[in-house]
């Protein structure tokens, strides 16, 4: 049984081609003028897209999504707009339309807004279940503030807008966008992420559109770009406020034109991508400071969606806790080992400046030096200065708007210093016990209290091999 769409457009040769193009794609159509012709069609059909106008003799294109999310909120809606009436296309986003497509209408971008359409309506279907509990995999965690952010992202699984995730270093900005691509219609292609900040000025633009070879010196062979590689997928732009300001123009335009042409190439390449983005910076302060533009901030920023830091969820913090150890476990190949008590109430009571993130280095370096397979509140070396002030932490707000250094800033300074401080004090110890034993390493894993694979996984970390 062929997918059934419903088109709503007051023009005949919108309509026509419409009609033409899903016809083509095996897709039984049914065509409304205007929205009570729609409103009957829809007590009287079972749709599985629906393909709207923004502007109607008897209506708007945005009144009827608000209708649709209430009363059809399983049907994919993407709404036809004028060309740019880009303003109108990210309110509707934002009122919960799948997508939109402008006028005039481009074959290529139709079928692929289509497709991916169909990919979701037919997942609706696909055990709820399985999906809540693929969601709660990823997402560890029970408190009020972790379920509402899973409700979150699955529902924004089902659009194609744009997201920027913010939220504090550590605190698992990735998770969030790969949660968001995998209950998503486009599973089955690349979820590509990209850290923006880790790419030279000068190979930014090859590294998102890829180049053509000789193109540059140094170009010796085509390369493909992240926007290629992640076709049909998802990409996410990770510490997206430190892009240049030079490519975030040709980004804007990306995302806008659904297109894109390699370094050296003479043709624009489409491309049918879902753009995620995030950043612990302030990005709003950025675009005040001149240094992100607003267009595109705008164009990213159509949902946003908050990542809370632990501090504020820590009854978690013992499920995450035994989660990366096994992980670690597993990981490493070690026998079995466990948090005790004490070392959990120790969790509990730290503020976690550097977040999960932190939260997976204590716990790493405390199965490194625990003496048996007990882990105590002394193996995990928490810091004096940021334990025991979770209540201060509580009243502070998570991210400081208005002041020249933020404590988040700080916090994260703090982290590093203390992460370098603890190597530094740990080469020191193995290095002196190497050198007390002639560089006998069973004999000076026996002098330092640990196993000698322990000692081994740290001559590793620390590149004393």
């Amino acid at each position: 049984m062929n997918p059934s769409a419903l088109i709503i457009d007051d023009e005949p040769d919108i309509l026509e081609l419409l009609t033409m193009t899903l016809s083509g794609m095996s897709i039984d159509c049914v065509t409304a003028e205007n929205l009570e012709q729609a409103e009957q069609a829809l007590k009287q059909h079972h749709f599985d897209l629906c393909l709207t106008d923004m502007r109607l003799p008897d209506g708007n294109g945005l009144d009827f999504v608000k209708v649709l999310q209430q009363d059809y909120p399983d049907l994919p809606v993407a709404v036809i707009t004028a060309h740019g009436s880009v303003d109108l296309a990210v309110q509707a986003l934002k009122l919960g339309a799948f997508d939109f497509v402008s006028k005039p209408l481009k074959i290529r971008v139709l079928r692929d807004l289509v497709a991916t359409a169909l990919k979701l309506s037919s997942s609706t279907d696909d055990k709820p279940q399985r999906k809540e509990r693929r969601s709660r995999q990823i997402l560890l965690g029970e408190t009020d503030v972790i379920r509402a952010l899973r409700g979150k992202i699955s529902k924004l699984a089902r659009s194609q807008a744009p997201v920027y995730i913010s939220g504090e270093s550590g605190t698992g900005k990735e998770l969030v966008a790969r949660l968001i691509h995998e209950l998503g219609g486009r599973v089955d292609r690349n979820f590509v992420p990209v850290n923006c900040g880790a790419i030279p000025n000068e190979l930014v633009e090859s590294e998102f559109f890829g180049h053509k070879k000789g193109s540059f010196t140094g170009a010796i062979s085509d390369k493909v770009g992240l926007f290629e590689a992640a076709q049909g997928g998802t990409l996410f732009l990770d510490e997206v406020a430190d892009l240049p300001l030079m490519m975030q123009v040709k980004l804007l335009r990306a995302i806008q034109e659904k297109s894109i042409r390699p370094v050296g190439g003479n043709e624009e390449l489409g491309v049918d991508v879902r753009v995620l983005s995030a950043t612990h910076k302030n990005l709003a302060d950025c675009v005040r400071q001149g240094t992100f533009r607003e267009d595109l901030f705008y164009r990213l920023n159509v949902i946003e969606i908050g990542v809370p830091p632990l501090r504020k969820r820590l009854a978690d913090v013992s499920l995450l806790a035994e989660n990366i150890l096994s992980k670690l476990l597993q990981k490493n190949g070690q026998d079995e080992a466990k948090l005790s008590q004490d070392a959990l109430d120790a969790l509990q009571k730290y503020s976690f400046p550097g977040n999960v993130r932190e939260l997976e280095n204590i716990i790493e370096r405390a199965l490194t030096w625990a003496d048996n397979s007990v882990i105590s509140s002394g193996d995990l070396m928490l810091p004096d200065n940021v334990a025991s002030s979770t209540n201060e932490k509580e009243t502070e707000p998570s991210l400081e708007r208005n002041e020249g250094v933020s404590s988040e800033a700080v916090s994260q300074s703090e982290t590093a210093d203390l992460e370098g401080r603890l190597e530094e004090q740990e080469r020191q110890l193995i290095t002196q016990a190497l050198e007390a034993t002639r560089w006998n390493k069973t004999a000076a894993a026996k002098k330092l209290g640990i196993t000698f694979r322990a000692l081994r996984y740290k001559l590793k970390k620390l590149n004393l091999e």
